[in-house]
């Protein structure tokens, strides 16, 4: 757990300057709840004395507004708690996906689309919480601490009854850390696989209806149920195992305080007030046992971080800054191997039109991935144009190299957006000719709000959300992927360059597997 306690470490300083209100805040009222002790014995010492009531009366006062200070400590700390929580857990999503996006394939091939999300959703929220948790867990210290020191200061022998409790309760929690983050690793693997489940089962939803499979899949998908609810009770055992004995500490406590302390008050020793105060002073040493909801809470970070790391191992792709010089749009592929894929010597001139074909798992997929560096090879070289693919700029490689993947997903808020993309700033009368050199324009026509709105209406008013996202797969057969190619010289290049070649000669179309 050392790499996840890092990135936990790394996310507390992401935590913003909120969590300084959040730690500033709870140390006031630390203090705040500190002084309230001293302050109620001094208001009973006044109180039994024979004298005037007014220093009694100027004591109750200074407990009202410790009172309600620490009151609005607690109020501040809150939304500290949860500012800084939600800039932790942004920082913690960005990075991943960023790692995800760089690292491609070889990392989403290795773990489901649901195992990802929930990754970097519920596991990202969890760890974001670990500022709030170690900052409140930290400052229940400082009572602790305090109470320690002010037993000292009345009577050091109550001071040696209360750190022998804290001993005890320090072992219990730290029993309970170790346990609480492994049983939360188990609980959040079992989500993971059940959201796996559920999107592999989204993914072919049209096949299981129209099989009649839903049955056998809604017990496929919740498979993993029995464990989640395993790790769920053993999480609530634990947790109850840990209270209780952290809570059969203090009563324990309190009994041995009061009982040294009454023997000091019958010699003379102690005053009533400063027996009220060691009670309570107890009380508020002992209170480190209440860090348990926050040590579970850093538990299930630490177990989150875990999962996450696995998504920010490594280094991500690295780019050249090179541009691609003009040509004709030629891969070639020099002694390469991948996975799936023996030994490729392969020279495909631009402009060509290419299918591949091959049972499935033959390493289609692998061979139309390498052609524009969706993947790396372990071996070999890729070449467009004569330049290694690893030199480009990411720029230049993502405008060279075009996919149409075989479950497309339409990006922009409207059908222009959507036809233009790949264009810094799409001419609107380039984008409807290229629709009708597609021979897509008759369908955009028969969509709802006119033609001339229709390119400028967001997708989900002009119905093109649902009649536009079809899962089909374009220009494919059984076991063939495929680069088209070039369209006519009308039709605007996604790259911006020559529209000779679409885009540079390359549009490569992973198939059925």
């Amino acid at each position: 757990m050392r790499t996840a306690d890092r990135l936990l470490a790394q996310t507390v300083r992401r935590g913003g300057p909120w969590l300084g209100v959040l730690a500033v805040s709870s140390v006031a009222g630390a203090l705040a709840e500190l002084a309230l002790p001293y302050a109620l014995g001094r208001a009973v010492d006044a109180l039994v004395a024979a004298g005037p009531a007014g220093g009694a009366w100027t004591w109750a006062g200074v407990c009202a507004a410790l009172v309600a200070g620490a009151v609005a400590c607690d109020a501040l700390g809150v939304w500290g708690a949860g500012v800084s929580g939600a800039q932790a857990t942004a920082w913690l999503r960005l990075r991943a996906l960023r790692h995800v996006l760089g690292a491609g394939p070889a990392l989403t091939r290795r773990l489901p689309e649901g195992d990802l999300v929930t990754r970097m959703g519920v596991n990202a929220e969890e760890a974001g919480r670990a500022p709030e948790a170690l900052v409140t867990a930290a400052a229940l210290v400082i009572p602790s601490a305090g109470g320690i020191v002010a037993l000292t200061l009345i009577d050091v022998r109550l001071a040696l009854t209360l750190v022998c409790g804290l001993v005890l309760i320090t072992f219990v929690l730290r029993a309970f850390l170790r346990a609480g983050t492994s049983i939360a690793g188990g609980y959040q693997e079992a989500q993971g696989d059940i959201a796996a489940r559920l999107v592999d089962a989204l993914a072919g939803a049209r096949t299981i209806a129209a099989a009649g499979t839903e049955a056998a899949e809604k017990a496929r998908v919740l498979a993993a149920l029995p464990r989640l609810r395993g790790h769920a009770m053993d999480m609530w055992r634990a947790n109850a195992s840990a209270g209780v004995r952290a809570g059969a500490v203090v009563p324990l406590l309190e009994v041995a305080v009061l009982a040294v302390g009454g023997l000091r008050l019958a010699d003379g020793g102690l005053t009533a007030g400063e027996l009220y105060s060691a009670a309570r002073y107890v009380v508020l040493g002992a209170g480190i046992g209440s860090a348990l909801g926050q040590v579970a809470r850093l538990a299930r970070a630490r177990a989150a971080a875990g999962r996450i790391t696995e998504l920010t191992a490594g280094t991500p792709r690295a780019y050249g800054e090179s541009p691609l010089p003009a040509g004709p749009g030629t891969l070639e592929l020099r002694g390469v191997r991948a996975e799936g894929l023996g030994e490729i010597d392969l020279v495909v001139p631009g402009g060509c039109s290419v299918a591949v074909v091959g049972r499935s798992g033959s390493g289609k997929s692998a061979l139309a991935a390498l052609a524009g560096r969706l993947a790396d090879p372990a071996a070999g070289t890729v070449l467009l144009d004569g330049v290694p693919l690893p030199r480009l700029s990411p720029g230049a490689l993502r405008r060279a190299v075009g996919y149409a993947f075989e479950r497309p997903v339409l990006v922009g808020d409207t059908v222009e957006e959507a036809v233009g993309l790949g264009l810094d700033e799409p001419d609107p009368r380039a984008v409807r000719r290229a629709a009708r050199e597609a021979c897509a324009d008759a369908f955009v026509r028969r969509l709802p709000w006119g033609t001339a709105r229709v390119w400028t209406t967001p997708r989900c008013r002009a119905g093109s959300g649902s009649a536009w996202g079809w899962r089909g797969r374009s220009r494919t057969g059984g076991g063939c992927s495929s680069w088209t190619t070039p369209p006519p010289a009308s039709t605007p290049s996604p790259s911006g360059r020559s529209p000779r070649r679409w885009p540079d000669g390359w549009a490569a179309v992973p198939g059925w597997s």
